[in-house]
Parts: C-alpha cells; sequence; structure tokens
C-alpha cells in the first residue's frame, strides 16, 4: 500500500491470537500478527477565515515576513529606517514594542512584522544587510483594529502571551484565556486531515480497518453579526475607560457590537513584535484583557427595576396604575420628582421608594390572610419571584458563543439564612434587590438580552456572534425562541415608562432622538460604588415600537447613568439605524470620544 509510505504514525502495536470485535468479517487468519495503523493524508485543510456581517474579511491566514536583527550591536538604525521606509521616531517604537520589558538586555532577540513591500525590499538590498534575516510563513493575520475580545486568538500562536501572562498576574492568569471565536469555533475553522487506519500484517499487507476512516474537510468561513463600522464606533465612545457596551438586534439576538473597555488591538496578543504592548496590558489596574460583557457580573442598579415591575405585574403585586409615596424614609431618591401615581411614573422618575415598596407587596405578600410578613411566606415569595426573575436567562449561563462566560448571580432563601445567620430575617435587610444592588449581579450580555426581551414582549433568541458557518447558518441552538414566565401584555406595561425616561422630565431626557423621528425606549442606572465614584448604567432599545436595535452600556466609576452610559446607547442607535449623526450631537459625540481617549 503506497499511502504508508506518507505521514505514518505507529499508534500502536498490538498482538493478538482472537480477532477483536472491530475487526471486520473478513478478518484473517487469527495465528498472524497484525499491526494498528493510522495514516494522516498529506493534505492540509486550510484555516477559516472571519467575516463581519457585511462580508469584510477581519481575521484570515496570510503570509507573514518577520526580520530578525542582530542579537549583538551595533544596528544603524538610520540605515535600518531608510531600508524599510520608516521614520527614526517609527523604527524606535517599533522596537520597544517588541521587548517583553523595558529593561531587556542588549542584543535581546528582536523579530519585526514587516508588509510585503518592505520585505522585497530587504531582500534586495539583503547583500548590504548580511546581518538581518527575513523569514516567511502563513500566520493569521488581522485585517481590523477592532473587536479584539470577540475575535480573539489561536491558542497556538498564544504561548509568548501565556508565559507573560503567568509572570505578570499569577492569579489572574486562567481569567485571561479568553480565546474568542478562534477559541469557541476553533475545530470548525481549522477543518479536518483524512486519516485512514489499516490493520496491517508482517508483509504490509492491508486486513480491514481497526478505526472508522475520517474524511478530509477544509476549514469553514464564520461569518459574523457584527457590524465592523458600528463596532469601530462604539469603540471609539468607551476607548480607555473601564465598562462595556453590548448593541444586539432582539429580532435575532445577532450581536452587532461587542465592546469590552479599555480596548485594544486584535493583534496584540499573538504577534511576535509586540511584547511590549502585552507587558503593559498586563499590568494596567484597568484589566483591558478581561473580556467583560461576559467575563464580568455587576449589580445593574436602576436598570432592574424593569425586571421587578414585570415579575410584579405578573404576580398581581401592582397593576399598571399602582401608586406610591416617594417616602424618603424607606430609601433615599436622588431624583426630584412629582409623585409617582402610577408605573409609568415610577419607571419615568427612577423613584427607588416607589420600586422598594413594589419589591416589598412581593416579599411581604401572603395570599388570603390577614397576617402579613411571616417567615414562611418571606421564603415562599423570594424563591417566587427568583423563578420568574431566572426565565429572563439570569443566574446561568445564557450559552452565547465566546468562552468563558459567567453565570451572575440571583440570591436565594437559603443564601441569606446563611448571610444573615438566621431564617427570620425581614424585607428591611434585602430591599437592596428591589433597586438592583446588593447580592444581585448580572454580566453585560445578560444586561442587553434583558433589553431584548422587553422590546420582545417576553421573548428571546440566544445572543450570538455568528450568524452563518460555512454556508450554513447558525448554531442550531441559537434559532431557539425562548419565553420567559411573564405574560406579554405585563411587558407592554412597561414601555409607556420607558419612553417617558426618554422625554422631558424623565431621567435621561438629554438622550432622545426625537430630533429625528427616532423614539427609545430606556432606562437608566446608577450603581452605588463603597470604593469610588458610582457606575453607570443604561439599556434601551429603538424604535420604541418596532425594535431593531437593543443596547446595553455598563461605564464603571462613570457617575450617573443619565450622564454617562445613556449618551453612548444613544449615539450607537442613532449610528445603526440612520447611518450619521446628526449636527444637534456633533460636539456631544466629540466630548465623549474625547473622554474615552483619555480613559475618564
Amino acid at each position: 500500500m503506497s499511502l504508508l509510505t506518507v505521514f505514518l504514525v505507529l499508534v500502536t502495536c498490538s498482538s493478538f491470537q482472537q480477532p477483536q470485535t472491530d475487526i471486520p468479517p473478513q478478518a484473517p487468519d487469527t495465528s498472524i500478527v497484525y499491526t494498528k495503523r493510522r495514516i494522516v493524508l498529506p493534505e492540509v485543510p486550510q484555516r477559516g477565515r472571519i467575516l463581519d456581517r457585511h462580508d469584510s474579511v477581519l481575521v484570515a491566514t496570510r503570509p507573514q515576513y518577520l526580520l530578525k536583527l542582530p542579537r549583538r550591536p551595533p544596528l544603524d538604525t538610520l540605515a535600518l529606517g531608510q531600508l524599510l521606509g520608516w521614520g527614526p521616531t517609527t523604527l524606535r517604537k517599533r522596537i520597544a514594542d517588541a521587548l517583553p520589558y523595558e529593561e531587556a538586555p542588549a542584543g535581546y532577540p528582536v523579530q519585526l512584522r514587516l508588509t510585503a513591500a518592505e520585505a522585497t525590499r530587504v531582500r534586495r538590498k539583503s547583500r548590504d544587510w548580511p546581518t538581518l534575516t527575513l523569514t516567511e510563513s502563513r500566520q493569521r493575520t488581522y485585517t481590523t483594529s477592532v473587536g479584539a475580545h470577540v475575535l480573539g486568538y489561536s491558542a497556538a500562536e498564544a504561548e509568548a502571551f501565556y508565559n507573560q501572562a503567568r509572570r505578570y498576574r499569577r492569579g489572574r492568569f486562567y481569567q485571561l484565556r479568553n480565546s474568542g471565536l478562534e477559541g469557541y469555533y476553533n475545530g470548525i475553522l481549522n477543518g479536518r486531515r483524512g486519516t485512514l487506519h489499516p490493520l496491517v500484517d508482517e508483509q504490509g499487507q492491508t486486513h480491514g480497518s481497526w478505526a472508522p476512516d475520517t474524511t478530509f474537510q477544509q476549514g469553514q468561513d464564520l461569518h459574523l453579526t457584527l457590524d465592523v463600522k458600528l463596532q469601530a464606533y462604539a469603540e471609539q465612545l468607551l476607548g480607555r475607560r473601564k465598562g462595556y457596551l453590548v448593541a444586539l438586534d432582539p429580532r435575532t439576538g445577532e450581536i452587532l457590537a461587542y465592546v469590552s473597555a479599555p480596548i485594544y488591538k486584535p493583534a496584540t496578543i499573538t504577534a511576535p513584535d509586540l511584547a511590549g504592548v502585552r507587558a503593559k496590558l498586563l499590568q494596567q489596574e484597568g484589566m483591558p484583557l478581561i473580556n467583560r460583557p461576559a467575563m464580568r457580573a455587576n449589580p445593574p442598579g436602576s436598570v432592574f427595576k424593569l425586571v421587578n415591575a414585570a415579575v410584579a405585574l405578573q404576580l398581581g403585586a401592582i397593576t399598571p396604575t399602582t401608586g406610591f409615596r416617594c417616602d424618603q424614609k424607606l430609601v433615599s431618591c436622588v431624583h426630584k420628582h412629582p409623585a409617582p401615581n402610577n408605573l409609568t411614573a415610577g419607571l419615568k422618575y427612577s423613584c427607588n421608594p416607589y420600586f422598594y415598596q413594589v419589591m416589598g407587596k412581593l416579599i411581604n405578600y401572603v395570599p388570603d390572610s390577614l397576617v402579613q410578613d411571616t417567615v414562611a411566606a418571606r421564603h415562599v415569595n423570594l424563591a417566587e419571584w427568583r423563578r420568574y426573575v431566572r426565565s429572563f436567562g439570569l443566574d446561568s449561563v445564557l450559552g452565547v458563543d465566546i468562552p468563558r462566560e459567567a453565570p451572575g448571580f440571583l440570591p436565594t432563601p437559603e443564601y441569606y439564612d446563611k448571610a444573615r445567620g438566621t431564617t427570620r430575617w425581614r424585607y428591611r435587610s434585602i430591599y437592596s434587590l428591589s433597586i438592583g444592588q446588593g447580592e444581585i449581579n448580572l454580566t453585560g450580555l445578560q444586561m442587553a438580552n434583558m433589553a431584548a426581551i422587553i422590546a420582545n414582549r417576553g421573548w428571546y433568541y440566544t445572543p450570538h456572534l455568528v450568524r452563518s458557518v460555512g454556508a450554513g447558518g447558525p448554531l442550531p441552538r441559537f434559532t431557539e425562541k425562548r419565553y420567559t414566565l411573564v405574560d406579554s401584555a405585563h411587558f407592554a406595561a412597561l414601555l409607556p415608562g420607558m419612553v417617558a425616561v426618554m422625554q422631558k422630565g424623565g431621567t435621561a431626557d438629554a438622550s432622545s432622538l426625537e430630533d429625528i423621528g427616532i423614539t427609545v425606549a430606556g432606562k437608566t442606572g446608577t450603581v452605588e460604588n463603597d470604593e469610588g465614584d458610582d457606575h453607570a448604567a443604561f439599556v434601551g432599545f429603538a424604535p420604541a415600537n418596532n425594535p431593531q436595535i437593543a443596547v446595553a452600556v455598563y461605564i464603571e466609576n462613570g457617575g450617573f447613568g443619565a450622564d454617562a452610559a445613556a449618551p453612548c446607547a444613544a449615539l450607537v442607535m442613532e449610528k445603526y439605524l440612520r447611518g450619521t449623526i446628526a449636527p444637534k450631537r456633533k460636539r456631544w459625540e466629540a466630548r465623549i470620544q474625547s473622554r474615552a481617549r483619555h480613559g475618564y
């Protein structure tokens, strides 16, 4: 058999007198010794590309040219810069970026990536530069400077990064293993080499197979849900600040933009000449390498009032016309506003005492009894509240196609029994749930999906980043419609309040898009932070009556949600729906982008 001379890999050898059950019926003489072999066929599949929703190539396997500088100085950097067409400042920066630490010893091996044109110039002058070494290989190449946390990296090309991570952030090393779509879909992108599994005698003759053969399969392309232009715009709004922005199409669950900030370029992790840049990323206090929308769960703040209101409506604790006093003795309310005489007003003004009393009705309610606030009732009601809230995809991983998704957290009665050291805890000790604080933690993906659920009046498709694998569609689970336990009528009852939030007198009226004919439904949140400035949050969708985009924004230490998070969400909605930003908001846009560049 001629194939035995090509890529022949001996897996195991076994001698036996009785043929095994996996040998075909025409098994040969059992007195002969046979050898199991595994033959890998020579054709190597090409790794698939990654493209955005408009078929722009974002990642592909292409030739990479590396110029290795001599280990021993001196090096005429001026002449080398002229050879490459770089200025002296550019050359010095490129060399500094390639060093793994600032005090690297003289002569530390440095490799610089070149373009094809630069490599051609080096080849032409090779006789004049005998100390330079130019090599060519095929490597994953990023054609975009955005979407680092989405695109990820091939583990095989990230060994240098892993080694640096171990050295700089030992305790956080495993959190940094976020290989994005490159890792999640690695098998599909890689394809499969063909293999044969012959059973061979001592003369090299084949007698059946000891295992099923596998057929060759080319690596498949991934067509993403991302709009790379919208992604780039959203990254400009967050820049060096800490936080996230997730925008998705609520009708399909397709993620349109996915920003984890501080941002960095996707090539940074695997590029052989960016070790110095990686070192700085690993040492930054902002931890830019953490994939915040998937891996970080935070208290959602007042945006969670939407969920509590929907559950309270479903369980009959309130109706849309229920009003409560803005009683500051219960909990402080930072907004001065008219009395919240109904749910719409409670949402419009984000009245903390209003929602304190909404949640109190849920936790303390005892049906058909004059006795209120019993231990048993509190436990049963909290468990029931949690059951309904979990149907929003909370307190569990959504199943998004990105690695290391966190589940978030919703407290149980048993949790409070242990935390309080007694089963006789009262609502007053857990009231922070009513305003999205305390023990509640949601991820950015869950926040965006929460907005999509309200936009859809109670259902959602699992958010996902790949709309088609090869010539097919997304993974099957992303086409399954999922429903909450709350009726659609109760989600509809939230809409007037969410629209009022964006109108005159609402907490986010400055972020209205009514001037261009877009009605936004939204909810602001300001998350208390004992260790610094409060965090800013916002969720919303537009157009309100025909939602095409749902957005969640969270900016750590950003202050009020209305001031920091809502404007970012509104600009992304406008950019997606209109393609441009109205002149009225250009100065506003420039101010936000400036803050993003400076990280405050």
